[in-house]
């Protein structure tokens, strides 16, 4: 026999059984199809007057069929009814105060002396004065809106209407199914309920019965023995016919040849007794498919996923959340891992609130290090010396002054102009290795030169014969000025001739020097007092800025930095410049050195490396440094002068910094390295041994815990003050708060103590956010932020709360409230005092918007943001539709679409500019968004826009 099924050769349809026989084979339809085997069509299994057999809604599939449950009811273990599901059981159903549950829905109601605002979740005081919507006896059911006239005018939620009275609300089966289990339609008086052909009505006439419970409640009603039911249990075995219930099936039921055949929907699978379907538990196989979590339910299972990640519309798969793709995610660098994210600071700032980058006050912890003064700079400080006094090299220390000019002077810029012949040439020398603060003998003056066309230049040159080493020039040809200080910067731009000019553009270079210069007191005589002495120097050194305005426009000006000599000169403008190329950890900043441990040279036009025993520790140079070190020359050049090589180590010095070196005395320590002193421990306390390294090895008469500082003079422990903290034990400083954060209060022992205060203000037209301060770190106690939201004419306001966190406290200490203005009485749309991790949307009750957040002095939380849109208000009765349907709030994939600030970025988006929406392309919402979503938001559309059909 050939076994034709086996060899593909038989003709069945593909949703036909092949089986083999002595002479040929058999083609039999499929379970779920009907035919005579070579043809097989679907059986819709919903297409009868049963609908299935399911209770709600009934969908065909190839070969089976799928019973749902509207919203409000979830898929009983038959795969059939429909039971209710009780939205009180999680979060309390979102309520802020009770949850009540009803058949297919819930609601929520307020203590008393509150009502429940128009987004049916939140509760409002209710107020005892006035004749407005916020008064306790204005008489409307669900939503109170003020007229023009002062009046008041009554609404209904969405699935109900307003009765004749205009105050009560009537409920149809568009709300929660009209309360009804199964079946609803709708009256005069309210919802009318029916129950499917395999149910009878329950006594409370909403919720129903299988016919066999009904019959078994009024058998044991009426004290019916157990011999009855068992004539009709014997009864049913006699009529194996599926016209007779069901077959005994617990789902569909086909008569065979052989007897009756049961089968179960989708997500059920037969048991032995070939008649009960029992639910099959996806979850136990490979996790469902899911990436994440498995939740199995009633004839399906759902997918969820891990904080940081998000659900795709697969409804199976997981992706991670790029948080840093979020605007105002951090201050500076944000940091993108699985699930999570990460803000740093740049060099000098310190992170606070998780997310905030603040100035990092260097001078309040230990002076900044600094031997003498320290004054902080945005992500920075600098050391400053005393009068006599420069910088060491280490930047920290200070030493004093060799005298090497005359007059008793040291000058730190020096600029010298010869006359040569007939022409005029000016030198100026710096030395970089001084810094000094202006006072009042400080005079300023600013001078431009322009040249033209070419671009800035300086070329390393050797030093003409009458250069800087000839010093002691003749009077009447020379002049010498002593400059404090100068800021030299050359710029090129292009001059266009005319608008609509063809001829090609040019470069004018421009020259700008910035220079300090003090006054010389030997200026100042009995005739001649200190204003007078001023003009003169400033009017001698006018003079000499004329000469050397000659100068730069011959190319006769040369700068000598670090005794290096380079000349000022102009380059020709090429038609293509070439850009340099950039090896690793190179980068170009302009037309500077980007990188440190390199430095320009302008005869090659490009950034070359430090030789041997220099340094450059600052971009854009033109020159490196000498290492101090004599023990330095074999090194390559480095980026900081620290690595020259040879430093003291902590807990020792010497009077260069380099070795050879000597240890702290007994009663001085020096926590860092290259140093030429070592810091007292103040107050007579000593230390056991030489050498070492902290405040913390002076012996002080108490041990000071966080928070706390030891004072040298009274020998005792100090709270740290408002705005600083100390995480250490034994310290003899507090450190100040980053940026404009401060503490709550005194003796804060971390940074995460420090908080800022910021907040309130106008806010924008459109869009924007309501943002506890300091979030998302803790907010600070005591404080009072209050924000207004006053939208153009024609726009109304619609708030998203993802999620708000505030201390659970009887008093309401802490709380958040909106309403038309700061009058107590006003219209107010939401008020809060507590957590709410649910999302809710709402729009304003009133046009414009008075915002309020107040903290006490209590416990503190992370607080909310808060973003809101304004939108055209002919979209006024659509938004109102959407954010009140309790459909919205239903799954958690929809309540995860609230918190998404990506979406919601997007919606806002759209919701503020309606053309915005062309923006997207079709593929692109598909993918944005859950298909449930997306068809809750269509059938609202669709409902809105019929009229103008």
């Amino acid at each position: 026999d050939v076994d034709e099924c086996t060899l593909g050769l038989d003709d069945c349809h593909p949703d036909a059984i092949c089986q083999n026989t002595p002479k040929l084979y058999k083609c039999t339809c499929k379970v779920g199809y009907t035919g005579e085997g070579k043809k097989c069509e679907d059986i819709d299994e919903c297409d009868n007057d049963f609908n299935g057999g399911c209770v709600h809604e009934c969908f065909n599939i190839p070969g089976n069929y799928r019973c749902t449950c509207y919203d409000g009811f979830m898929l009983a273990h038959d795969g059939h009814n429909c039971l209710d599901t009780d939205e009180c059981m999680f979060n309390n159903g979102g309520c802020q105060h009770v949850c009540v549950n009803t058949v297919g829905s819930y609601e929520c109601r307020c203590k008393e002396g509150f009502f429940l605002s128009d987004n049916q979740h939140t509760c409002i005081h209710r107020s005892e004065e006035g004749m407005s919507c916020m008064n306790k006896d204005h008489g409307c059911a669900h939503i109170c809106r003020e007229t023009p006239k002062g009046g008041v005018a009554c609404e209904c939620r969405p699935g109900f209407e307003l009765s004749k009275n205009q105050r009560s609300c009537i409920l149809t089966c568009n709300h929660g199914n009209g309360g009804c289990q199964h079946t609803c339609d709708d009256a005069d008086n309210g919802p009318i309920c029916g129950c499917h052909p395999k149910y009878i009505m329950h006594t409370d006439g909403k919720t129903c019965l299988e016919r066999e419970e009904a019959a078994v409640e009024i058998l044991e009603g009426n004290a019916t023995t157990g011999a009855d039911v068992d004539k009709r249990v014997k009864r049913r075995l006699l009529m194996e016919t599926c016209a007779v219930n069901n077959g005994g099936c617990d789902r569909t039921c086909k008569d065979t040849s052989t007897g009756v055949h049961c089968s179960c929907p989708v997500g059920f699978t037969l048991q032995f007794d070939g008649k009960t379907c029992k639910d099959i538990d996806e979850c136990q196989s490979n996790n469902g498919g899911c990436d994440h979590f498995c939740k199995n339910t009633v004839g399906s299972f759902d997918c969820s996923c891990r904080k940081g990640f998000k659900l795709l519309t697969d409804e199976k798969s997981c992706q991670d959340i790029d948080e840093c793709s979020f605007e105002r995610t951090c201050d500076h660098t944000c940091i993108n891992h699985p699930g999570t994210f990460e803000c740093t600071c740049n060099k000098g700032y310190a992170l606070y609130g998780f997310t905030h980058c603040g100035d990092i006050n260097e001078c309040s912890i230990n002076n900044g290090g600094c031997q003498q003064l320290c004054v902080n700079t945005p992500g920075d400080y600098e050391c400053l010396c005393h009068s006599n006094y420069k910088l060491h090299w280490n930047r920290k220390d200070c030493v004093e002054k060799k005298e090497s000019f005359p007059d008793n002077m040291s000058p730190k810029v020096l600029l010298h102009c010869i006359k040569s012949g007939r022409s005029d040439r000016c030198f100026l020398s710096c030395s970089s290795d001084v810094r000094v603060v202006s006072d009042i003998s400080t005079i300023k003056i600013n001078v431009t030169f322009k040249l033209n066309e070419g671009r800035c230049s300086l070329k390393k040159t050797e030093m003409f014969q009458e250069g800087l080493e000839q010093m002691i020039p003749e009077r009447h040809n020379s002049v010498m000025e002593s400059v404090q200080y100068v800021n030299l910067t050359c710029s090129s731009g292009k001059k266009v001739h005319g608008a609509l000019s063809r001829l090609p553009a040019t470069r004018e270079i421009f020259i700008t020097a910035d220079f300090e210069l003090e006054m010389s007191q030997k200026e100042v005589t009995d005739t001649c007092d200190v204003r007078c002495a001023r003009r003169k120097t400033e009017k001698r050194f006018r003079k000499t800025i004329r000469t050397l305005r000659k100068t730069v426009s011959r190319d006769q000006f040369r700068v000598r930095v670090s005794g290096m000599d380079h000349e000022v000169a102009r380059k020709s403008l090429k038609l293509s410049e070439p850009q340099q190329s950039c090896g690793a950890g190179q980068m170009h900043v302009g037309s500077r050195c980007g990188n440190s441990r390199m430095y320009c040279d302008g005869e090659q036009g490009r950034c070359v490396s430090c030789p041997n025993a220099t340094y450059q520790d600052e971009e854009g140079q033109i020159t490196c440094d000498s290492c101090p070190s004599p023990g330095s020359q074999k090194l390559a050049g480095t980026h900081s002068v620290s690595q020259c090589g040879d430093q003291c180590s902590s807990g020792e010095y010497s009077p260069d910094g380099f070795k050879p070196c000597l240890p702290c005395p007994i009663g001085t320590y020096q926590p860092e390295a290259g140093r030429v002193s070592c810091f007292p421990c103040g107050g007579g306390l000593t230390t056991r041994y030489s050498s070492t390294s902290s405040f913390q090895d002076c012996e002080t008469k108490v041990q000071c815990s966080p928070g706390h500082f030891y004072n040298t003079t009274t020998h005792r422990c100090i709270r740290c003050t408002v705005g600083t903290y100390q995480p250490e034990f034994g310290q003899n400083y507090c450190i100040t708060c980053p940026g404009n954060t401060t503490t709550d209060y005194d003796g804060s022992t971390n940074i995460t103590q420090c908080k800022n205060r910021q907040c309130g203000g106008e806010l924008g037209d459109y869009t924007g956010y309501i943002e506890s301060p300091n979030y998302p770190g803790d907010y600070p106690a005591n404080t009072e932020c209050t924000w207004n939201i006053n939208p153009p004419p024609k726009r109304r306001i619609l708030i998203v709360v993802p999620e708000i966190f505030l201390p659970i406290e009887d008093e309401c200490g802490d709380y958040l409230v909106m309403r038309k203005s700061s009058s107590s009485n006003s219209v107010t749309t939401y008020e809060t005092c507590q957590t709410y991790e649910r999302p809710i949307a709402f729009t304003s009750r009133s046009k414009k918007l008075w915002i309020q957040f107040k903290s006490n002095e209590g416990n503190s939380a992370k607080g909310f943001q808060v973003p809101y849109v304004t939108y055209d208000e002919d979209y006024q009765e659509l938004i109102e539709d959407i954010v009140r349907d309790g459909r919205l709030y239903a799954s958690e994939n929809h309540q995860e679409i609230l918190k998404d600030k990506k979406l919601i970025k997007a919606l806002f988006d759209v919701l503020a500019h309606p053309q915005n929406y062309f923006k997207y392309t079709a593929q692109e919402s598909r993918e944005m968004f859950p298909r449930s979503f997306i068809r809750l938001l269509r059938s609202k559309v669709s409902r809105f826009l019929r009229p103008y059909k």
